[in-house]
């Protein structure tokens, strides 16, 4: 007996057919499961306990990173030393020697106005309290102003600070001879073995992608900090000698001092370069007899280096690597509060090296986030 189909069930079927059921699990939201949940957890405390082992052991850890990472920067100069048939041990005793003496002569050209300038403290302080009582009288308005709207109290008057803060400033600053000794004999030995290390580095995976990986991974990071090192050291040089003309057209003391302890800071980005304009506005103010004639210098060196930061930098730099406002910025505040001045000249190659790892670990055919 044949069975009649109306057509609404006809199309009822139809439409039916191959459609999921209402109550679905397809439909329902996607849930962190338990076990992703321990896993971040772990992965969070894991992080947390490693920020705090690198706090703890600063005095270890400062040292052997700084040289890890100033070694990966100078293996380039050892290797082309090397291709010179000089000894790999000898060439990176003359590379640590030839950086240090460098170091040493810019140093010098900034401790002796330092060391000058520090027997004066209390003279020089006393000479720019005069000059700040320029601004008595806009401090005497806003005081009035306070009253007219029924605020209690005013602007104390300017005190000059006291110098207190001199000796414990140097003691974070400058890292203790056991930092030193540890860093210069952890730098020799890391230029000098960097090939054997690479070598077992990779030969530690058994997986030949994995050993390929890891290969790309250390010349990569070698090539692009050696060329951050040396771009950003001309980059600054320049930016030092263009702030010692400027100090000495402007009639500044010391402008050699001035310029070397331009470049040095700039070597530490956003802090730098804004700490080196306070010192040109102290200089000036204390040097000259009038606040505009002061503040010539330290304007100047502002269009200076922002010519620097918006044009030049990101021009040879950025084509290279991309880096992110924000991130340098965020990793800046990082490892100055984990590590001090030292942290903050090792901010941008970490985030460097970040960028790398990420780039080959996570490349850019893996899985994403769809598209807003």
């Amino acid at each position: 007996m044949a069975v009649r189909v109306l057509p609404s069930e006809r199309l009822l079927s139809n439409d039916s057919e191959g459609a999921p059921l209402p109550d679905s699990k397809s439909d329902l939201p996607p849930v962190i499961r338990r076990t992703e949940f321990v896993a971040l957890s772990l992965a969070g405390m894991l992080l947390i306990a490693v920020v705090a082992v690198l706090f703890v052991g600063k005095p270890f850890f400062l040292p052997v990173v700084m040289a890890f990472v100033t070694g990966t920067m100078l293996s380039p100069a050892a290797t082309f030393l090397e291709r010179q048939r000089v000894p790999r041990a000898l060439a990176a005793v003359l590379i640590v020697i030839t950086v240090t003496a460098m170091v040493t002569f810019v140093v010098a050209l900034i401790a002796s106005p330092v060391m000058e300038w520090g027997t004066r403290l209390p003279e020089l302080g006393a000479r720019l309290k005069d000059k700040l009582h320029v601004f008595d009288r806009p401090l005497a308005l806003w005081q009035e102003l306070q009253a007219m709207v029924g605020g209690s109290g005013g602007l104390p008057s300017f005190q000059m600070p006291k110098f207190e803060w001199v000796q414990p400033t140097l003691e974070f600053l400058s890292p203790t001879f056991t930092e030193f000794l540890l860093f210069f004999a952890t730098l020799i030995l890391f230029i000098a073995s960097w090939r054997d290390l690479r070598r077992a580095l990779i030969m530690t995976f058994s997986d030949r992608d994995a050993r390929l990986r890891t290969l790309r991974i250390l010349n990569e990071i070698e090539v692009h900090l050696g060329n951050y090192l040396l771009t950003v050291t001309v980059i600054n040089i320049g930016v030092g000698i263009a702030t010692g003309i400027v100090c000495a057209l402007t009639g500044m003391p010391n402008p050699a001092g001035l310029g070397a302890l331009a470049a040095t800071l700039n070597f530490i980005p956003i802090i730098g370069p804004v700490a080196m304009f306070v010192v040109l506005v102290v200089v000036g103010l204390v040097a000259f007899p009038t606040i505009g004639s002061g503040l010539m210098a330290a304007l100047a060196f502002g269009g200076l280096t922002f010519l620097e930061g918006h044009f030049v930098t990101p021009t040879i730099i950025g084509r290279r690597l991309a880096l992110n406002a924000l991130a340098v910025f965020l990793a800046l505040a990082f490892w100055t509060w984990l590590w001090g001045p030292m942290g903050a000249f090792l901010s941008s190659p970490l985030l460097i090296v970040a960028l790398i790892l990420k780039e080959h670990l996570a490349p850019a055919d893996a899985p994403q986030l769809p598209g807003d």
